[in-house]
């Protein structure tokens, strides 16, 4: 049967996104390990197909404060990724990489936004290259898009402008424990159906 939304998918095509998930997360903890020179620890991710608004209240409603690191995926696989991250923990992050001490995300120069983007760049790799490695996809990356705002606002973005591919979207959740942090590690992919059709045919699973 084709998969005509996200709730068409059965055990076995959610076990391949949860592979997808495994593999992607490993990736991002290795690559977020040798950016922050610092031991980093995954969990295992749960995938979960939510509509918006389940989202946005397990992710703490709409009026969390949040980063959003979004990246457009073109090529044989396409849709999109976004990686919310905890203002905390982002702030953590930018402060190793850049070595400068960040008090209000309202003020970020030009170097502190370049390296938010390169750290989106390297983790949206993690995932696309799971998926590439899995089915020999060719799947190119967009140049990030960031916005530190409420949930709400944020989410609002794919919502409206992935419409067209679904009402729901894929959360892959789990953690990132490091020697001086843990933080939660959320990914919202959105790929369109014709791409999860491919992929589960380049796996050799039945649709």
């Amino acid at each position: 049967m084709a998969i005509k939304d996200y709730d068409d998918l059965n055990e076995i095509q959610l076990d391949v996104l949860k592979e997808i998930g495994n593999i992607g997360a490993g990736n991002a903890a290795t690559s977020l390990a040798d950016m922050l020179m610092t031991p980093i620890d995954i969990s295992v991710p749960v995938v979960r197909i939510l509509d918006y608004e389940e989202a946005t209240e397990r992710l703490g409603g709409p009026e969390t404060m949040i980063v959003g690191l979004m990246i457009q995926l073109e090529g044989d696989f396409q849709g999109m990724i976004m990686f919310l991250l905890e203002k905390e923990f982002a702030a953590m992050t930018l402060n190793t990489l850049i070595g400068t001490e960040i008090n209000s995300f309202s003020e970020l120069d030009e170097v502190a936004l370049s390296a938010f983007k390169e750290l989106a760049n390297i983790m949206a790799a993690s995932y696309v290259n799971a998926i590439a490695s899995m089915t020999g996809m060719r799947i190119d990356l967009t140049v990030p898009d960031l916005c530190i705002d409420m949930l709400g606002a944020i989410l609002s973005v794919p919502a409206i402008h992935y419409a067209n591919i679904s009402d729901k979207i894929i959360l892959i959740e789990g953690e990132f424990n490091g020697e001086s942090a843990k933080t939660a590690n959320h990914v919202l992919l959105l790929p369109d159906v014709d791409s999860l059709e491919k992929t589960m045919t380049a796996l050799g699973i039945e649709l």
